[in-house]
């Protein structure tokens, strides 16, 4: 059943059941959906990848994903977008169809310099419908894309980052569409991506508004703005909405006790992480390994009723 616990902190993968390892900075791979999912019988139980964002091209068929503590249905045609670090996994129905794209964060931060405004699309895990032309323009390049990673003629690298361009664009403009966020970054936007990725790498640490600001050359009051404005949250809800989501991926997804996460993330008392935790998720810690644990199992394809 997929949203099981695992035997400890939650399985990490270079690809999934391939043990974690060293990503190369230009690291592209691409296979079909067939390829590892139908040897573990439609079922990728939830796990993380460290340094790999993936895009999943569903041309037939579907299957639910299970995303940190959300269950989100996938249904042809449509781009599934999971970032790198986020617990995802999949019940998939056996007569799904497409591709995986998995790419190295370092690559994509290359691909970045064309449009910066394209990060917009690894937010968080979630689905994108396509229209038939837009499936139609993926596809394509999807084929090339692995056509050119299977040889290596004149003009290999830029190939494969024109085909990646172009399926980036079209999930960009779904996620804007979708999302009504039309537009160039405000500098407000660019603070609090920045804020972000400094979160990302110390959140354990659990740094107070004033260090990160400091760390970020901005006073105080400005970074306060830019969160109020972009995000429309402090800088310590921010950095508190991120330990959480990390909790949650611990409660759902491993055996942890309540006492070894709060350890895990910065917190000397676990009775002050259990309120902390209560405060912000509206229930206990043990309270919500059991609801959203439950919630969150998905049966294999041909158990559901």
């Amino acid at each position: 059943m997929m949203g099981s616990m695992a035997n400890g902190p939650i399985p990490t993968f270079y690809l999934y059941g391939e043990p974690r390892r060293a990503v190369d900075h230009g690291f592209v791979h691409a296979e079909t959906l067939d390829h590892r999912n139908r040897p573990n019988a439609w079922l990728i139980h939830p796990h993380a990848h460290a340094d790999l964002s993936q895009i999943f091209v569903i041309e037939r068929g579907g299957g639910r994903m299970v995303a940190e503590d959300r269950s989100i249905a996938c249904a042809a045609p449509s781009l599934v977008l999971v970032p790198a670090t986020a617990v995802h996994g999949f019940a998939w129905n056996p007569d799904v169809a497409g591709s995986v794209l998995t790419l190295s964060i370092h690559f994509l931060a290359d691909l970045y310099r064309a449009d910066p405004v394209l990060q917009q699309i690894f937010r968080a895990p979630c689905t994108v419908a396509l229209t038939a032309a837009d499936m139609a323009l993926v596809t394509g390049a999807t084929e090339t894309l692995m056509r050119e990673l299977s040889w290596t003629a004149p003009g290999h690298r830029a190939a494969i980052q024109a085909q990646l361009l172009s399926i980036l664009v079209v999930a960009l403009r779904q996620v804007q569409q979708r999302d009504q966020a039309a537009g160039s970054p405000t500098a407000a936007d660019r603070l609090v991506a920045r804020l972000r990725e400094r979160i990302e790498t110390r959140f354990r640490l659990r740094e107070s508004a004033a260090d990160y600001a400091a760390a970020l050359g901005v006073s105080l009051t400005s970074l306060r703005s830019a969160t109020a404005r972009a995000a429309g949250r402090s800088p310590m809800a921010l950095l508190d909405e991120r330990t959480v989501l990390e909790a949650k991926r611990a409660l759902l997804y491993s055996s942890q006790g309540v006492a070894e996460i709060a350890y895990a993330l910065g917190f000397a008392d676990p009775a002050y992480f259990s309120r902390f935790f209560s405060r912000l998720s509206g229930m206990s810690p043990r309270a919500f390994r059991e609801r959203r644990g439950i919630a969150l199992r998905v049966r294999p394809p041909d158990e559901a009723a």
